[in-house]
């Protein structure tokens, strides 16, 4: 179960940080007259998908955190 929450946080932080550069080119691109998405989706859009998939970052870090500290307790 350890091995799946690593492997699905690396994910989607990879996940989450193409999402961020890909919304900060398609922002550059927009402002120099040219697209990259063809419209199919706007930079700020990216962002709050990008900013989504890192909530659930943090809220798998912190989980394992909690477990962590409740294993050295017991």
């Amino acid at each position: 179960m350890d091995q799946l929450l690593n492997l699905s946080n690396r994910i989607l932080f990879i996940a989450a940080c193409v999402l961020a550069v890909l919304a900060v080119c398609e922002k550059f691109a927009n402002m120099s007259g040219m697209t990259m998405l063809r419209g199919v989706m706007e930079p700020g859009r990216l962002l709050e998908h990008a900013a989504l998939a890192l909530l659930f970052v943090i809220a798998i870090q912190l989980r394992q955190i909690k477990l962590g500290l409740n294993k050295t307790a017991s």
